[in-house]
């Protein structure tokens, strides 16, 4: 299913109006149907849905592994994905909407939290360090490899990254929806973390913020800004926050000792 529609609109530029082809980012709802019974729905760019299915149910607690997923058919026609666990055990929808508040770490209670939350969420303790040139590089490499964006400014990029490179990109119109594809590739492809980084093109928020902790990867560099409710969840979950990266300039918010000034 392609990510981008064409569209004739009129353009207006420089006292003229145009008349052009537009490219439009696609906007779809996946709907989950989780061991028969209707769970979520999805509002998503339809590409890499395994992926993005896969990582929402570990994100919310439902699955660790990628054993504990017994079948999963995603029928893009009619916008359904339906999924069977190991686990038959229906879930409360209060379990998923009621808050909990308190701090994962025990540093503080000013973050807050889902009780899923609570379940899944990893204090990281990595102790990788990278330099700013390798964090303006990675940035660098992420907008210049979006040519989804490009064509439609219209969508959201992350990817798992090491040092030196880019490994994994994700695009979608949600942010947090690139989050579970890569975590779902991750759950369906697990290897090392310790020494990874995630790059990410929109703002920081608390849920990007909780997403990247359940990954379980140290350092988040974003072009972006963050909030303040994000930096004081990375503050307890010892995630490095890099923002603003744009114009060999950045802004280090949270555990500046993994970020080199060179």
């Amino acid at each position: 299913m392609s990510i981008i529609s064409k569209r004739n609109i009129l353009k207006y530029d420089e006292n003229s109006m145009l008349d052009l082809e537009d490219s439009i980012a696609v906007e779809y709802p996946l709907t989950l149907i989780l061991n028969g019974n209707e769970f979520a729905t999805l509002v998503c760019t339809p590409s890499d849905l395994e992926d993005m299915v896969i990582g929402f149910l570990a994100a919310e607690g439902i699955i660790r592994f990628h054993h504990e997923i017994q079948s999963i058919h995603i029928d893009e026609q009619r916008g359904f994905a339906y999924v069977e666990t190991t686990n038959k055990q229906p879930v409360g929808v209060e379990f998923y909407s009621k808050r909990f508040i308190g701090s994962c770490c025990g540093k503080s209670r000013q973050s807050f939290y889902f009780h899923n939350d609570v379940k899944t969420v990893k204090t990281v303790m990595s102790q990788i360090q990278v330099t700013t040139e390798q964090c303006f590089h990675l940035m660098e490499s992420l907008q210049s490899s979006s040519s989804d964006f490009q064509n439609t400014g219209g969508v959201h990029n992350a990817a798992l990254c090491d040092k030196e490179s880019i490994m994994i990109t994700r695009t979608d119109i949600g942010r947090h929806n690139t989050l579970d594809k890569l975590y779902g590739y991750w759950i369906r492809n697990p290897f090392s973390l310790h020494d990874k980084l995630i790059a990410f093109s929109g703002r920081i928020s608390s849920e990007v913020l909780l997403k990247v902790a359940k990954i379980g990867v140290s350092i988040l560099l974003s072009k972006s800004a963050p909030t303040d409710l994000a930096l004081k969840m990375a503050e307890d979950l010892g995630i490095t926050t890099v923002g603003f990266i744009r114009n060999r300039k950045l802004n280090v918010y949270t555990h500046p000792q993994r970020i080199i000034c060179a």
